[in-house]
Protein backbone atom coordinates (compact mmCIF):
# COMPACT_ATOMS: atom_id res chain seq x y z
CA UNK A 1 0.00 0.00 0.00
CA UNK A 2 1.44 3.55 -1.22
CA UNK A 3 1.33 5.80 1.35
CA UNK A 4 0.25 9.75 0.32
CA UNK A 5 4.11 11.97 0.88
CA UNK A 6 2.57 15.06 3.43
CA UNK A 7 3.55 18.54 2.19
CA UNK A 8 6.89 19.92 3.41
CA UNK A 9 8.23 22.61 5.37
CA UNK A 10 9.51 25.53 3.90
CA UNK A 11 12.55 26.85 5.87
CA UNK A 12 12.05 30.50 5.01
CA UNK A 13 8.60 30.58 5.59
CA UNK A 14 9.25 29.17 8.81
CA UNK A 15 12.11 31.58 9.61
CA UNK A 16 9.39 34.41 8.88
CA UNK A 17 6.72 32.37 11.18
CA UNK A 18 9.65 33.12 13.90
CA UNK A 19 9.79 36.53 13.23
CA UNK A 20 6.19 37.58 13.39
CA UNK A 21 5.71 35.61 16.75
CA UNK A 22 9.15 36.69 18.29
CA UNK A 23 8.17 40.49 17.18
CA UNK A 24 4.13 40.09 16.95
CA UNK A 25 3.80 42.13 13.79
CA UNK A 26 3.87 41.29 10.53
CA UNK A 27 5.42 44.61 9.43
CA UNK A 28 8.41 44.09 11.46
CA UNK A 29 8.96 40.51 9.98
CA UNK A 30 8.37 41.67 6.74
CA UNK A 31 11.16 44.58 6.80
CA UNK A 32 13.64 42.07 8.17
CA UNK A 33 13.42 39.25 5.44
CA UNK A 34 12.97 41.92 2.60
CA UNK A 35 9.47 40.86 1.81
CA UNK A 36 6.65 42.78 1.15
CA UNK A 37 4.03 42.79 4.08
CA UNK A 38 1.31 41.06 1.39
CA UNK A 39 4.56 39.02 0.34
CA UNK A 40 4.69 37.82 4.84
CA UNK A 41 0.90 37.39 4.78
CA UNK A 42 0.60 35.19 2.20
CA UNK A 43 3.52 32.99 3.09
CA UNK A 44 1.75 32.55 6.61
CA UNK A 45 -1.28 31.65 5.06
CA UNK A 46 0.33 28.91 3.18
CA UNK A 47 1.84 27.52 6.22
CA UNK A 48 -1.77 27.30 7.94
CA UNK A 49 -2.38 25.56 4.55
CA UNK A 50 0.20 22.95 5.23
CA UNK A 51 -0.82 22.83 9.14
CA UNK A 52 -3.73 22.68 8.80
CA UNK A 53 -4.45 25.37 11.41
CA UNK A 54 -4.59 29.32 11.87
CA UNK A 55 -1.50 30.22 13.56
CA UNK A 56 -2.09 33.68 14.48
CA UNK A 57 -4.91 35.89 15.57
CA UNK A 58 -4.80 39.64 15.60
CA UNK A 59 -7.00 41.41 18.35
CA UNK A 60 -8.89 45.18 17.48
CA UNK A 61 -5.61 47.28 18.38
CA UNK A 62 -3.51 45.01 15.48
CA UNK A 63 -1.72 43.38 18.29
CA UNK A 64 -0.52 39.92 16.68
CA UNK A 65 -1.01 36.62 18.77
CA UNK A 66 0.10 32.95 18.59
CA UNK A 67 -3.05 30.36 18.66
CA UNK A 68 -2.68 27.23 20.78
CA UNK A 69 -1.80 25.49 17.60
CA UNK A 70 1.02 28.40 16.52
CA UNK A 71 2.71 28.12 19.55
CA UNK A 72 2.88 24.74 19.34
CA UNK A 73 4.58 24.81 16.19
CA UNK A 74 7.20 27.58 17.27
CA UNK A 75 8.29 25.16 19.76
CA UNK A 76 9.32 22.37 17.16
CA UNK A 77 10.47 24.67 14.15
CA UNK A 78 12.84 26.79 16.26
CA UNK A 79 15.10 23.20 16.53
CA UNK A 80 14.21 22.87 12.94
CA UNK A 81 15.92 25.99 11.84
CA UNK A 82 18.85 25.75 14.45
CA UNK A 83 19.06 21.83 12.96
CA UNK A 84 18.67 23.00 9.36
CA UNK A 85 21.45 25.71 9.96
CA UNK A 86 24.22 23.47 11.63
CA UNK A 87 23.23 21.21 8.70
CA UNK A 88 24.75 23.63 6.26
CA UNK A 89 27.06 25.47 8.03
CA UNK A 90 28.83 22.37 8.46
CA UNK A 91 29.01 21.50 5.14
CA UNK A 92 29.84 24.86 4.00
CA UNK A 93 33.06 24.47 6.58
CA UNK A 94 34.18 21.26 4.29
CA UNK A 95 36.96 22.19 1.49
CA UNK A 96 35.52 21.44 -2.06
CA UNK A 97 38.58 18.79 -2.30
CA UNK A 98 38.82 16.18 0.43
CA UNK A 99 42.48 14.67 -1.31
CA UNK A 100 45.68 17.12 -1.55
CA UNK A 101 48.24 15.24 -3.94
CA UNK A 102 51.74 15.84 -3.33
CA UNK A 103 54.87 15.07 -4.66
CA UNK A 104 58.11 13.77 -2.73
CA UNK A 105 61.53 12.94 -4.18
CA UNK A 106 61.66 9.34 -3.55
CA UNK A 107 65.23 9.62 -2.41
CA UNK A 108 64.50 12.22 0.60
CA UNK A 109 66.38 10.82 3.45
CA UNK A 110 66.45 12.06 7.18
CA UNK A 111 64.26 14.67 6.83
CA UNK A 112 61.06 13.57 8.40
CA UNK A 113 59.10 14.07 5.38
CA UNK A 114 56.86 10.99 6.17
CA UNK A 115 56.15 11.84 10.11
CA UNK A 116 55.48 15.76 8.45
CA UNK A 117 52.65 14.59 6.22
CA UNK A 118 51.18 11.72 8.86
CA UNK A 119 51.06 14.42 11.52
CA UNK A 120 49.15 16.65 8.96
CA UNK A 121 46.50 13.53 7.93
CA UNK A 122 46.21 12.83 12.13
CA UNK A 123 44.85 16.75 12.17
CA UNK A 124 43.09 16.77 9.84
CA UNK A 125 41.64 13.34 9.52
CA UNK A 126 38.61 14.26 6.25
CA UNK A 127 41.73 15.07 4.40
CA UNK A 128 43.55 12.07 2.30
CA UNK A 129 47.25 13.01 1.03
CA UNK A 130 48.07 11.12 -1.85
CA UNK A 131 51.93 11.40 -1.94
CA UNK A 132 53.72 10.06 -5.30
CA UNK A 133 57.06 9.04 -5.08
CA UNK A 134 59.45 9.35 -7.94
CA UNK A 135 62.78 11.06 -9.22
CA UNK A 136 62.39 15.08 -8.71
CA UNK A 137 62.44 15.22 -12.46
CA UNK A 138 59.93 12.81 -13.39
CA UNK A 139 57.46 14.61 -11.25
CA UNK A 140 57.72 18.05 -13.12
CA UNK A 141 55.19 17.13 -15.69
CA UNK A 142 52.73 15.54 -13.25
CA UNK A 143 52.94 19.31 -11.84
CA UNK A 144 53.34 20.64 -14.93
CA UNK A 145 50.06 19.24 -16.35
CA UNK A 146 47.83 19.41 -13.34
CA UNK A 147 48.20 15.74 -11.91
CA UNK A 148 50.35 16.89 -8.60
CA UNK A 149 48.47 19.95 -6.11
CA UNK A 150 51.87 20.17 -4.82
CA UNK A 151 55.82 19.09 -5.59
CA UNK A 152 58.90 19.03 -3.72
CA UNK A 153 62.36 19.41 -5.48
CA UNK A 154 65.74 20.58 -5.93
CA UNK A 155 66.56 23.62 -6.04
CA UNK A 156 67.02 23.95 -9.83
CA UNK A 157 65.06 21.44 -11.03
CA UNK A 158 62.04 23.76 -11.13
CA UNK A 159 60.28 24.89 -14.12
CA UNK A 160 61.29 28.86 -15.04
CA UNK A 161 59.65 31.44 -12.88
CA UNK A 162 57.67 29.12 -11.57
CA UNK A 163 56.75 30.45 -7.55
CA UNK A 164 58.54 28.41 -4.86
CA UNK A 165 58.90 28.00 -1.29
CA UNK A 166 62.82 27.29 -0.08
CA UNK A 167 61.86 24.26 2.99
CA UNK A 168 65.48 23.07 3.32
CA UNK A 169 68.76 23.65 2.52
CA UNK A 170 72.36 21.79 3.03
CA UNK A 171 75.54 21.91 1.98
CA UNK A 172 76.64 18.50 -0.58
CA UNK A 173 78.76 16.03 0.87
CA UNK A 174 80.93 12.92 -0.59
CA UNK A 175 79.98 9.96 1.44
CA UNK A 176 81.83 6.52 1.24
CA UNK A 177 82.47 3.57 3.09
CA UNK A 178 84.79 4.01 6.07
CA UNK A 179 86.79 1.31 4.96
CA UNK A 180 87.76 3.37 1.57
CA UNK A 181 91.13 4.72 1.69
CA UNK A 182 90.17 8.26 -0.08
CA UNK A 183 93.40 9.84 -0.20
CA UNK A 184 94.84 6.76 -1.71
CA UNK A 185 92.45 6.02 -4.63
CA UNK A 186 94.03 7.27 -7.80
CA UNK A 187 91.82 7.61 -9.68
CA UNK A 188 88.84 7.96 -7.25
CA UNK A 189 85.83 5.59 -7.64
CA UNK A 190 82.27 7.50 -7.73
CA UNK A 191 79.00 6.40 -8.26
CA UNK A 192 76.32 8.98 -9.53
CA UNK A 193 73.42 9.74 -11.78
CA UNK A 194 74.11 8.94 -15.39
CA UNK A 195 74.80 11.67 -17.61
CA UNK A 196 71.53 10.32 -20.33
CA UNK A 197 69.40 10.66 -17.27
CA UNK A 198 65.77 10.40 -19.13
CA UNK A 199 64.24 12.23 -16.47
CA UNK A 200 66.39 15.83 -16.68
CA UNK A 201 64.40 18.32 -17.58
CA UNK A 202 64.97 19.69 -20.76
CA UNK A 203 66.22 22.99 -19.14
CA UNK A 204 69.38 21.26 -17.36
CA UNK A 205 72.46 20.71 -19.22
CA UNK A 206 73.67 17.75 -16.66
CA UNK A 207 71.73 16.34 -13.29
CA UNK A 208 72.84 18.86 -10.92
CA UNK A 209 74.32 16.44 -8.21
CA UNK A 210 76.50 14.72 -11.60
CA UNK A 211 77.68 18.04 -12.78
CA UNK A 212 78.78 19.77 -9.32
CA UNK A 213 81.20 16.62 -8.26
CA UNK A 214 82.46 16.38 -11.75
CA UNK A 215 83.22 19.96 -11.73
CA UNK A 216 84.61 20.32 -8.29
CA UNK A 217 87.03 17.25 -8.94
CA UNK A 218 88.35 18.56 -12.21
CA UNK A 219 89.41 22.11 -10.73
CA UNK A 220 90.77 20.34 -7.73
CA UNK A 221 92.78 18.02 -10.54
CA UNK A 222 91.64 15.17 -8.99
CA UNK A 223 91.19 12.17 -11.36
CA UNK A 224 88.22 9.98 -10.79
CA UNK A 225 86.52 7.10 -12.90
CA UNK A 226 82.73 6.58 -12.53
CA UNK A 227 82.63 3.19 -11.73
CA UNK A 228 78.08 3.00 -11.55
CA UNK A 229 75.77 5.23 -12.68
CA UNK A 230 71.85 4.83 -11.71
CA UNK A 231 69.00 7.36 -11.14
CA UNK A 232 68.00 6.43 -7.81
CA UNK A 233 70.41 7.81 -4.62
CA UNK A 234 69.22 4.74 -2.86
CA UNK A 235 70.70 2.42 -5.84
CA UNK A 236 73.81 4.83 -5.92
CA UNK A 237 74.17 4.53 -1.89
CA UNK A 238 74.24 0.74 -2.01
CA UNK A 239 76.91 0.57 -4.83
CA UNK A 240 78.41 3.00 -3.17
CA UNK A 241 78.58 0.93 -0.01
CA UNK A 242 79.00 -2.25 -1.70
CA UNK A 243 81.74 -1.56 -4.49
CA UNK A 244 83.62 0.75 -1.99
CA UNK A 245 83.21 3.84 -3.96
CA UNK A 246 82.69 7.53 -3.74
CA UNK A 247 78.99 8.84 -3.75
CA UNK A 248 77.13 12.16 -3.12
CA UNK A 249 74.15 13.06 -0.37
CA UNK A 250 73.23 16.13 1.87
CA UNK A 251 73.33 15.80 5.97
CA UNK A 252 71.30 14.85 7.40
CA UNK A 253 70.23 10.89 5.99
CA UNK A 254 73.47 9.37 5.56
CA UNK A 255 72.55 5.64 4.66
CA UNK A 256 74.01 2.56 6.98
CA UNK A 257 77.33 2.02 5.58
CA UNK A 258 78.42 5.20 4.64
CA UNK A 259 79.76 8.13 6.18
CA UNK A 260 80.70 11.32 5.13
CA UNK A 261 84.19 12.74 4.13
CA UNK A 262 85.68 15.44 6.21
CA UNK A 263 87.95 17.81 4.83
CA UNK A 264 91.10 15.86 5.52
CA UNK A 265 89.92 13.34 3.13
CA UNK A 266 91.19 15.67 0.47
CA UNK A 267 88.16 15.94 -1.40
CA UNK A 268 86.99 19.52 -2.94
CA UNK A 269 84.11 21.41 -1.42
CA UNK A 270 80.62 20.74 -2.89
CA UNK A 271 77.91 23.51 -3.01
CA UNK A 272 74.64 23.57 -1.48
CA UNK A 273 71.55 22.15 -2.46
CA UNK A 274 68.23 23.54 -1.83
CA UNK A 275 64.79 21.97 -1.32
CA UNK A 276 62.02 23.82 -2.50
CA UNK A 277 58.17 23.49 -2.19
CA UNK A 278 55.92 23.96 -5.54
CA UNK A 279 52.49 24.33 -6.14
CA UNK A 280 50.26 23.49 -9.08
CA UNK A 281 48.87 26.49 -10.66
CA UNK A 282 45.21 24.99 -10.14
CA UNK A 283 46.15 23.25 -7.04
CA UNK A 284 42.84 22.20 -5.11
CA UNK A 285 42.38 25.06 -3.03
CA UNK A 286 42.51 25.58 -0.03
CA UNK A 287 43.55 22.46 1.13
CA UNK A 288 46.82 22.55 -0.95
CA UNK A 289 47.55 25.96 0.74
CA UNK A 290 47.10 24.22 4.33
CA UNK A 291 49.57 21.45 3.48
CA UNK A 292 52.01 23.81 2.17
CA UNK A 293 52.03 26.23 5.37
CA UNK A 294 52.33 22.88 7.48
CA UNK A 295 55.30 21.48 5.53
CA UNK A 296 56.81 25.08 5.85
CA UNK A 297 56.41 25.60 9.57
CA UNK A 298 57.52 21.81 10.32
CA UNK A 299 60.70 22.15 8.47
CA UNK A 300 61.80 25.26 10.37
CA UNK A 301 62.09 22.42 13.10
CA UNK A 302 64.92 20.46 10.91
CA UNK A 303 68.25 20.47 11.71
CA UNK A 304 70.95 21.94 9.26
CA UNK A 305 72.38 20.16 6.17
CA UNK A 306 75.60 21.91 6.54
Amino acid sequence: MTMTALPSLDIDVLRTFILIAEDGSFTRAAEQVGRTQSAVSLQIQKLEAVTGHRLFTRSKGGVVKLTPHGRELLERVRNLVALNDEIVGTLRALPAHTEVRIGVPEDITGLNVARMLADYSARHPGIAVEVIGAPSCAMVPLLQAGDLDLMMCEAGIEPRRWPSIELWRGRLRWIAPPSLAVQQADPLPLVLSPGNCPWRSAWLDECQWRGAALRALEKAGRRYWVVATSSSLADQYAIAATRNAVAVSTLPGIPDGLVALEADAGLPDLPESRLLLLTAKDARQPISTALANHLVAAFRNQPSGK
